[in-house]
């Protein structure tokens, strides 16, 4: 067991400073505003509608963390910033650091939340409620999108015509799904709020006439009929174990015989301590949901086989999201 010194410490709890730097720069656009050059901190403030004083001390900030320039009074793009955090960049993680930033103003509550068992009440940012949603949104995209051709091909051949995914988001498992199979179609199924941004990513991808869009709600709604595979990908750690039962016995019932179910999510050990990543994201659910956390093994065969799945076994055990759960119906 680690022996903790007064300094370690306090490193850790001021570590929450330099997240809170960045993703403010990121929620504020001062990385988009520099990206056609450098900008005085009043033309900065003048851009981002920020107090110049205040954007002066935050430009600074991020100048000294190394994500900013600074010569003759004016600010730029440190090497590799525009690749990262601006909407045209080719690696951009800004949707993730953006939502990063949402959920700081969560787990800054986090003992409140542990004395009321229920999350804080959102606050939105300044981007507001609609422009945190699509923050969201890109931010599940820029997480999967390196890995989603990687991960479908790595569970072996996989017989099924239409893949339904379940809160598919923008669309980049259906995506890595009908590349991997090109004779197999497929189905988002999301809030009505999302749907728009998945017919814009897949007709980007070129695949919109292969896939039906479907709005609706997981937990109110029915699952739409005509697949043969469901794909519930980073959705059950956002649900009570009552609601994961309940998302199953939908895609039980909207499924034919010998339908596969796959549950794509963190994989917990019985202790509910390993992986280490899966304990502290757990966090992120009692911050940002009533019922949601990290299941195991265990809890999710057993939630499955209660509705009347059969054949459950993990196809695949990763150390974060990307461990794969299968079931038969």
């Amino acid at each position: 067991m680690r022996t903790w010194s007064s300094d370690q410490i306090g490193d850790l709890m001021r570590a929450f400073q330099k997240a809170a730097i960045l993703g403010a720069g990121a929620e504020l656009d001062v990385f988009g505003q520099l990206a056609a050059g450098p900008l005085t901190a009043d033309e900065l403030a003048g851009r981002i509608g920020g107090d110049l004083r205040a954007t002066s001390i935050l430009a600074d900030a991020l100048t000294a963390m190394g994500l900013l320039g600074k010569q003759d009074g004016r600010y730029s793009l440190a090497p590799g910033v525009g690749d990262v955090l601006t909407e045209g960049g080719s690696h951009k993680v800004l949707g993730m650091t953006r939502h990063q930033a949402v959920m700081m103003r969560r787990w800054a509550q986090l003992a409140n939340v542990v004395k009321a068992g229920k999350p804080p009440a959102r606050q939105p940012s300044t981007r507001g409620a609609d422009g945190d949603e699509r923050s969201f949104i890109e931010a599940m995209a820029e997480i999967s999108a390196p890995n989603a051709d990687s991960l479908i091909e790595s569970l072996g051949e996989l017989e099924f015509s239409c893949v339904l995914d379940v809160g598919g988001a923008s669309g980049t498992y259906t995506a890595a799904f009908l590349n991997r199979y090109p004779r197999s179609r497929g189905i988002i199924f999301d809030l009505p709020t999302v749907i728009p941004m998945a017919v814009e990513r897949m007709t980007g991808a070129g695949l919109k006439d292969r896939v039906d869009f479907v709005g609706g709600d997981m937990l109110s709604d029915p699952l739409p009929g005509g697949s043969d595979l469901i794909w519930i990908s980073a959705i059950i750690h956002m649900l009570s174990r009552d609601d994961s039962r309940l998302l199953y016995r939908k895609s039980y019932d909207a499924l034919p015989a010998g339908g596969q179910v796959l549950v794509r999510d963190i994989v917990m050990d019985d202790a509910h301590l390993q992986p280490p990543s899966g304990a502290i994201f757990a966090i992120n659910m009692l911050t940002g949901t009533a019922g949601g956390g990290t299941y195991s093994l265990s809890e999710i065969r057993s939630d499955l086989e209660s509705v009347g799945f059969q054949d459950v076994r993990q196809l695949r055990q990763d150390a974060w999201m990307d461990s794969v759960v299968a079931a038969r119906k």
